[in-house]
């Protein structure tokens, strides 16, 4: 389900989408010729976070092959891996992207929008001003070390189920089941919904 654009403070639960966005939507897809469904998980704790991620989500729309259908709530958590305090929370969001492009592709993009930012790689775990991962690809199970197809996190990141789940409450990741019931094996503490914040559906 899209997730509507609304003005000021917004309940941070998934809500009705009109009937205007969704035809729009669904219009678009008629550009794309047999198109493939990617999750993107978006991230940022450096400079405007907010401002940050919605550039991305417009970067990716405004890439050939690939429409936006979906935007998920906004989410601050507490960055993974490191000492905590010792970085800035994160601004966490998933996007569900229709695409024509193979994954590869998608990654080369997901690169562009990141370096569009600043985005350095100096560590890991590092702060960043923006990571853009994919989660998954249609069904896709892929070992490569270049891009391993389903993400080989996501399964434990609530920063990555929680968001999706509210965007798709129906969503699988490929060969580790519904993501409803991989939320019950990972601890949301740290995963904070922003309610007062909300990024927008390309128009």
């Amino acid at each position: 389900m899209t997730r509507p654009s609304t003005q000021g403070h917004s309940d941070p639960t998934v809500q009705p989408v009109p009937a205007s966005v969704v035809e729009q939507v669904d219009a678009a897809d008629t550009t794309l010729h047999n198109p493939k469904q990617a999750v993107v998980s978006l991230g940022a704790n450096l400079g405007n976070r907010l401002e940050t991620l919605q550039g991305a989500v417009d970067a990716l729309e405004d890439t050939p092959g690939v429409r936006v259908k979906a935007v998920s709530p906004v989410y601050e958590t507490e960055p993974w891996g490191v000492e905590p305090g010792s970085q800035p929370s994160y601004f966490n969001a998933i996007v569900v992207l229709k695409t024509t492009l193979p994954p590869s592709s998608l990654l080369e993009r997901a690169h562009a929008v990141e370096e569009a930012f600043h985005r350095v790689r100096d560590e890991r775990w590092g702060p960043r001003t923006l990571d853009v991962d994919i989660v998954s690809y249609a069904d896709l199970l892929s070992d490569d070390p270049q891009l391993t197809l389903p993400h080989p996190r996501a399964h434990e990141r609530a920063f990555v189920l929680v968001p999706w789940h509210d965007v798709d409450p129906e969503a699988e990741l490929p060969g580790r089941g519904p993501v409803a019931a991989l939320l019950g094996t990972v601890a949301r503490e740290g995963v904070t919904p922003r309610g007062d914040l909300e990024l927008r559906l390309p128009e």
